[in-house]
């Protein structure tokens, strides 16, 4: 019995010792990490990780210590808790070889405090609030061999990327991609994040970027734009990293793309070069939208008038792809940055060269409704257009001392384009009866030159919030054309016999040049420790030439008469003064903006060919207004008003008359009187880490009082003639409103969002005397999930219908609404032995509409199955299916001032394709791939 017992004994001994084993204790002290302030009474709770139950809790003693005891083996959950601060949460995991946990001190941030951090830990930290700052730790995620920043990023909560490459996180669209703070080849994010490697990564940085002088006074303007920064690990930092595709595919598609970059400390060089007929035009092509390519004068927010293109096709080709005809693109580009002197300068500059050919068919079919019946229009395009391009850029930074900063911008830009378009269009009446015809031809040649410089000059006084800042920039822009117009126009009775034709066959030159200079000074002065003023002057000086001449033929081949009618030389010169005060609150969470500017802009204009002079004088008024309130570091809510003048341009008074289509006639307005926008934006963010949950939703309203509007009259023959009026009693307004809701769905951890988009504008304008009033509405609800299964596999959907509306007072039977829909689709399963299956389709539809009996819809599916070969998995070989169901249609519709149009062109249709990808990579501190 006695042994028995023993026995006994020492068994249960050793299940209390087994048991006393698998329990375990939690321990720490929490404080203030601004103040070190003990945190007493602090709320801690320990969480079942798999379902979020609780399982042990206790608060904090006075002196902010506590501790957690007989907690089993278990992955839990730490939640700290204390009110008005931040919560503190960190994933855990209990087992045999840890005995207890010492946090030692935890730190927690009072929300209204913006320099702290609030921590989210995985197996180490993967998210850190610092301010305003949202940082993303790479090694918290799944970072498979050879992967890119694109893959990493779409693992982070908050943040979505579309089949383009375009980024949107915390429901806010066109974020802005740097690499350790600098742009990398201007702004286009895919080079980043499709070509860097991910494990080369130290940390991603989500925040609002303000504009270079709110950044400089402290003083917030408005301007900010979501940005990722992409900081690179030190030891990636030394060496080389790349990348070489090329592909060869079915009906003559073929691709070729290479990227090197070098790193040497805080120097970096990049080279890529582009040859394909695949779509892929480049890097950010979209930029020579901002060469002045497109027609019309421009009037700045200064109220300076600026000669550009006259509106017509006859002008040089701006390089615009948009997805419409078969391109052939061959581009490049060199980057260099560095910085020195202690990072006192600072350098960024970049080269790029290209050239884009697209040619293609266009079929445009459109209704003109008028007040006594409609016209229906028919149109065939035939283009064949080209581009080269040459553009240098540069950014040089020094801090001369620790109150004066310089920062200096140049760039400039060659560009040689062609064209050549054949049109033929035919007009009937809404009986059927033929009315007019055209057949019309356009070649150009078009050269350019641009040459912009910037310099910007900061200065912090003595006082603090007083500063002083300088910005002064030079434009210079000059643009050569020639080409020749040939197009012949015939004319029908009602009872549908030629009544008459008009031919044109002349050889055209334009010579356009404007010289710009600007110069703006501010001062800041804190008029108390919540109330600052900022004081605005600038002067302006803006010159313009627009020399066009037109030639007719005195024999045959031999262009040598000049056409006084359709010929002009143009000289403008203007003046500008602008002054304003900004006054700016800032107190705990409330911002306030509120001031204007005004601006007095004097010009004289002169027809040198018929020597008359046209003066003009005017007063710009730009009221401003903007409340913001930061419930917190995540969530705030703001709120702008904007005023503008809007002065009736160049064209509108005093037209250039063009003849490149006899069917459509501009007359000019010397009596127009200027308009006033107003405008107002609102917007609400809100984004919770822990729950991965965002919201965002803005919405923009505008109207204009004395708005200019076209005033058009069509004769019986069919031939339009526009002339710009005001009206007194109307104001055209346009609104917007654009809402999205997301977050990750527990449990079977797919990320889920529902947005809801709509938009709509009245316009107004006369049609053969008669003011017509035309509304535009569409109503889009979407809604998206997401999912991303480390090393297995990843998805994203969304789908949503649409509603349009389009209705013209002046001919309401013929209206253009009608049902649409869209969904996308894209995933990747990774697969035994390397393979991988890629997919993505996008689904389009548009229905019946009064004006148009037919609806639209396609079906776009794209698919690729690739193998990648070596250890790092640098090399991969790929098939891929583009359109597999041979649907795609170059399709658009759209409406205005009593017009609605529809449109069909050439795109790119199935093929299949065969590629190779080598990433090569060695740089230092070990991070190498290995073949």
């Amino acid at each position: 019995m006695k042994k028995l017992m023993l026995s006994l004994c020492f068994l249960f001994f050793c299940i209390i010792s087994a048991k006393a084993q698998n329990q375990h204790a939690i321990k720490g002290r929490v404080i203030d990490t601004t103040t070190t302030t003990i945190l007493g009474g602090t709320s801690i709770a320990v969480l079942n990780a798999k379902d979020s139950t609780m399982v042990k809790f206790t608060r904090a003693a006075e002196n902010g210590t506590f501790e957690i005891n007989n907690v089993r083996n278990g992955k839990y959950i730490l939640l700290v808790s204390y009110p008005k601060y931040a919560d503190f949460v960190d994933f855990f995991t209990l087992d045999s070889t840890k005995k207890d946990i010492e946090y030692g001190k935890i730190s927690l941030t009072g929300k209204a405090q913006i320099l702290a951090d609030v921590i989210i830990k995985g197996n180490r930290a993967a998210i850190k609030i610092k301010g305003d700052t949202t940082e993303f730790d790479p090694l918290a995620y799944n970072i498979e061999p050879n992967s890119k920043v694109e893959d990493l990023i779409k693992q982070f909560p908050g943040i979505e990327i579309d089949k383009d490459g375009k980024i949107t996180a915390q429901g806010q669209k066109n974020v802005k991609v740097l690499v350790d703070g600098e742009e990398f080849f201007g702004d286009d994010p895919t080079l980043v994040t499709k070509n860097i490697r991910a494990d080369m990564v130290d940390k991603v940085q989500l925040y609002d970027k303000k504009s270079d002088q709110a950044t400089f006074t402290g003083i917030d303007d408005g301007e900010k734009t979501k940005t990722l920064n992409i900081k690179l690990k030190e030891d990636a930092k030394n060496g080389f990293f790349g990348k070489a595709v090329g592909g060869v595919g079915t009906d003559g598609y073929y691709q070729g793309q290479v990227l090197y970059n070098k790193f040497t400390g805080k120097k970096k060089f990049s080279a890529y070069g582009i040859l394909g007929n695949n779509g892929q035009v480049g890097l950010n092509w979209e930029d020579s939208q901002k060469l002045g390519a497109s027609g019309g004068t421009t009037v700045s927010d200064d109220g300076g008038i600026y000669f550009t293109g006259s509106g017509d096709e006859f002008e040089g080709w701006g390089g615009q792809y948009n997805g419409q005809g078969i391109p052939v693109a061959r581009t490049g580009g060199l980057h260099f940055d560095n910085k020195w002197n202690e990072d006192k300068e600072v350098l960024n500059t970049n080269y790029k060269i290209g050239s884009l050919r697209v040619v293609g068919d266009r079929n445009t079919i459109s209704q003109n409704n008028l007040a006594t019946g409609i016209i229906n229009n028919t149109s065939n395009q035939t283009y064949d257009n080209d581009i080269f391009r040459q553009k240098l850029d540069a950014m040089y930074e020094i801090k001369l001392d620790t109150t004066l900063t310089l920062k200096v911008n140049i760039d400039g830009t060659l560009k040689n384009s062609n064209s050549f378009n054949d049109y033929s269009t035919l007009s009937t009446r809404g009986d059927n009866s033929l009315l007019n015809t055209s057949a019309r031809t356009l070649t150009n040649d078009g050269d350019d030159k641009i040459f912009n410089v910037n310099a910007f000059l900061t200065k912090r006084l003595k006082k603090k919030g007083r500063t002083l800042s300088l910005n002064l920039s030079q434009s210079v822009t000059d643009s050569k054309t020639e080409g020749y117009l040939n197009s012949t126009n015939s004319f029908y009775n009602i009872a549908g016999t030629l009544d008459s034709v008009a031919n044109v066959n002349q050889y055209k030159v334009n010579d356009i040049t404007n010289n710009v200079f600007k110069s703006n000074i501010a001062y800041t002065e804190p008029l108390s420790k919540t109330l600052t003023v900022v004081l605005n002057y600038g002067l302006n000086f803006i010159t313009g030439r627009s020399d066009r001449k037109s030639f007719n033929q005195s024999i045959p081949g031999r262009y040598d008469i000049l056409d006084t009618q359709f010929s002009n030389d143009y000289q403008l010169d203007q003046t500008v003064n602008q002054g304003g005060a900004i006054f700016n609150y800032k107190k705990g969470k409330t911002v306030v903006n509120i001031g204007s500017k005004f601006s007095g802009v004097s010009f004289k204009q002169e027809d040198l060919y018929n020597n008359k002079t046209y003066d003009r004088n005017f007063v710009n008024y730009m009221p401003q207004a903007m409340y913001q309130y930061n419930f917190s570091q995540q969530k705030s809510f703001r709120l702008n008003y904007n005023g503008t003048t809007n002065q009736p341009s160049l064209e509108q008074i005093q037209p250039i008359r063009v003849n490149t289509d006899p069917l459509n006639i501009t007359l000019g307005n010397p009596d127009l009187r200027p308009s006033f926008r107003s405008s107002i934006n609102a917007s609400y963010n809100s984004y919770k880490v822990i729950s991965s949950q965002s919201i965002y939703i803005s919405g923009y309203y505008s109207f204009t009082s004395n708005p200019i509007v076209s005033n058009v009259f069509t004769d019986a023959a069919g031939k339009n003639t526009f002339q710009a009026v005001n009206i007194s009693d109307k104001m055209p307004s346009n609104f917007s409103v654009y809402s999205s809701f997301g977050r990750k769905i527990k449990g079977i951890d797919v990320s889920t969002g529902l947005g809801f988009n709509m938009n709509g504008n009245t316009s107004y304008n006369y049609i053969n005397n008669v003011l017509n009033q035309t509304k535009n509405m569409t109503y889009s609800p979407t809604i998206n999930f997401s999912k991303y299964k480390d090393g297995k596999y990843n998805f994203y959907l969304y789908a949503g219908p649409s509603y349009n509306t389009t209705e013209a007072s002046v001919q309401q039977a013929f209206n253009s609404n009608g049902w649409g829909a869209q969904g996308y689709f894209s995933g990747s399963i990774k697969l035994p032995g390397k393979f991988e299956i890629n997919s993505d389709a996008e689904y389009t539809y548009r229905g019946k509409t009064q004006a148009f009996n037919e609806s639209f819809s396609q079906f776009l599916w794209n698919a690729t199955v690739a193998k990648k070969f070596f250890k790092a998995q640098n090399l991969k070989a790929s098939v891929t299916g583009f359109d597999l169901l041979n649907q795609n249609q170059g399709f658009n519709r759209s409406a205005s001032n009593g017009n609605i149009t529809q449109s069909s062109y050439t795109t790119i249709k199935r093929y299949f394709m065969f590629s190779l990808s080598w990433d090569f990579t060695k740089m230092g501190g070990g991070v190498k791939s290995k073949n």
